[in-house]
């Protein structure tokens, strides 16, 4: 059986559920500020207005409030249309595939998906108005073991939808994310280097690590963490298990289904950056048993395309996170993939 991956560490992700409920307490850290008023209420002629963020933390708010409820029923239901409506990007590609997917999957994992749960302690990073269409949001959540988790809210069709999120883990905690006097979140040129790389050169370059396990390129421009072993792991043991005498596994770098890229300051200098990612799997039959011998696909493979064939390609499309250090390699604090062809 040929069985997609995920190369973060093995672990129950609900990337499609994020979520916060109304009584959940609102952290105005980084919200959309008014012009600059004196003792009476009243502009004051000595001071400039002050920057509008692109939005403000209570609509802001109201933005996730309307994801909640959305994502919720659509989990649900494994209603792909609704949670469209509140979602989109490199999440939704993998949200989407989850819905497809649920049909093979256990009975207990089908209930832990469709369950609601929330997320605490929101601190909402929001950009200068000339500066971003797009916001982010830090909070803690009431599911798993994640002490925390970023999300990022891109408009699309006029209407801000979540379209990347991210998990942080106990020895990978997340940046401390710059705001300036007004409270407004810093934006960084994903274009513009950070040392010798870019935000937007991180997505190819991460996977050589399942080309090539990394000896071509990425073992040089990233610090190893626990999400680089992970994926390097998967290079190594691409052709290990039952299908290895007679098939060979190689990985094939590919053009994410989003490209957008998002970037913010970090205290101190530096930037944390959420990148899209893409690689296909290709499993072939060695040339001695094409005549006479077929793959048979997995239960999740099968969802796609059910025929044994003598090649099976998957598509995995992925987010990544990583810390940007002037001085350093960057890190890559949280990768995942998911499967979301195959033929």
């Amino acid at each position: 059986m040929i069985r997609h991956f995920s190369s973060a560490a093995p672990r129950l992700r609900r990337l499609c559920v994020f979520a916060l409920g109304a009584s959940t307490a609102l952290t105005l850290t980084a919200c959309g500020a008014g012009s600059d008023t004196g003792a009476t209420g009243k502009p004051t002629a000595s001071t400039s207005p002050a920057p509008q963020g692109i939005i403000t933390a209570a609509a802001a708010k109201a933005v996730l409030d309307s994801y909640e409820s959305a994502n919720n029923r659509a989990n649900k239901a494994r209603d792909e249309k609704l949670l469209a409506t509140v979602e989109s990007g490199q999440l939704n590609e993998q949200s989407a595939a989850d819905y497809k997917q649920s049909s093979t999957w256990s009975a207990k994992k089908k209930k832990e998906y469709g369950t609601s749960f929330s997320y605490q302690n929101r601190t909402y990073y929001i950009p200068a108005a000339d500066t971003a269409d797009w916001f982010a949001v830090k909070a803690t959540s009431s599911y798993g073991d994640h002490p925390e988790t970023l999300l990022f809210f891109d408009k699309t069709g006029g209407t801000y939808k979540m379209t990347m999120a991210f998990y942080t883990s106990k020895d990978e905690p997340f940046p401390k994310i710059a705001v300036d006097k007004y409270g407004l979140a810093q934006v960084a040129k994903p274009s513009q280097k950070v040392g010798e790389r870019s935000p937007s050169e991180l997505g190819g370059l991460y996977e050589d690590f399942f080309e090539s396990g990394g000896t071509k390129k990425a073992a040089s421009v990233f610090t190893s963490t626990d999400a680089s072993k992970e994926s390097t792991k998967v290079y190594k043991e691409r052709n290990d298990g039952k299908l290895a005498p007679y098939t060979t596994k190689k990985y094939f770098a590919q053009d994410p289904a989003h490209p957008t890229v998002y970037a913010l300051k970090l205290v101190g200098g530096g930037v944390v950056t959420g990148f899209p990612t893409a690689h296909t799997q290709e499993v072939m039959l060695k040339p001695q048993y094409m005549s006479s011998f077929q793959i048979g696909p997995s239960d999740a493979e099968a969802v796609y395309d059910q025929s044994r064939r003598t090649v099976i390609t998957d598509e995995f499309q992925g987010q990544g996170l990583a810390e940007m250090s002037p001085a350093g390699k960057p890190r890559v604090l949280s990768i995942e993939y998911r499967m979301t062809d195959s033929r």
